[in-house]
């Protein structure tokens, strides 16, 4: 029966996986997706070098927090140790994917943080998208720049490199991926027209209490002052 719910979650990752690369969030080769294995310290991730049209669910790796493999075949994405430390300070994190969308990506370059533009952005990512300070990819470092990044929002941009969101759930998690993309295309488009106009002088409250209720994965103690 735990088999059978592995390779359930493992399916859930493949689909993911193929529906953002056909909507062009990831591209083959980039970005990783992965889920938390339930009550344990355990999580799938995609493989490096993934190709999300091609993958099936006996490549996705299955991995201990402490880095051991569980699964043989292939290794894991280069990135787990990003999604391991964002697991370990989120306990209520289900599914971390990072992405090397255009938009968003640029925006990162630019070390350009993404304003409250639309209320949906703070309904599902919590506020303002924040830029991470630069950590080189595979390291600590950008684990730990992400994470000061994330706060207790659902989404960050990760400088140079591209996006990091989580959720509650792997439907949360996608849903957070395309909103930042499609948001990083909207203020970067809004900005060659004119100056954009900033959700920042009026009540967001019930947009705040949303997100707390029904899409936070950070812990409560982080909530205490939004």
């Amino acid at each position: 029966m735990e088999d059978d719910n592995i390779n359930d979650l493992k399916e859930e990752i493949v689909n993911a996986g193929r529906d953002l690369f056909n909507k062009g969030v990831l591209e083959n080769n980039e970005g990783n997706i992965s889920l938390r294995i339930p009550k344990k310290d355990e999580l799938l991730i995609t493989p490096t070098g993934n190709n999300y049209q091609t993958c099936s669910a006996d490549q996705v790796v299955h991995m201990k927090f402490d880095g051991t493999a569980i699964s043989t075949g292939k290794l894991p994405s280069t990135e787990v140790k990003l999604h391991i430390a964002i697991y370990k300070s989120r306990p209520k994190a289900k599914c971390i994917i990072h992405t090397h969308s255009t938009y968003a990506s640029m925006l990162s370059i630019l070390r350009k943080e993404i304003p409250i533009i639309m209320e949906e952005q703070v309904v599902y990512l919590g506020g303002t998208i924040n830029v991470s300070s630069y950590g080189e990819a595979h390291t600590d470092e950008i684990s730990k720049s992400a994470l000061i990044a994330l706060s207790y929002k659902n989404g960050a941009l990760l400088a140079n490199h591209g996006v990091i969101v989580c959720g509650k759930s792997i439907q949360n998690a996608v849903k957070n991926a395309e909103l930042v993309e499609k948001l990083a295309k909207v203020y970067w488009g809004a900005l060659q027209v004119g100056n954009p106009h900033i959700l920042d002088k009026i009540s967001l409250e019930k947009f705040q209490n949303m997100f707390k209720r029904l899409f936070s994965n950070c812990p409560r103690s982080m909530l205490k002052d939004l």
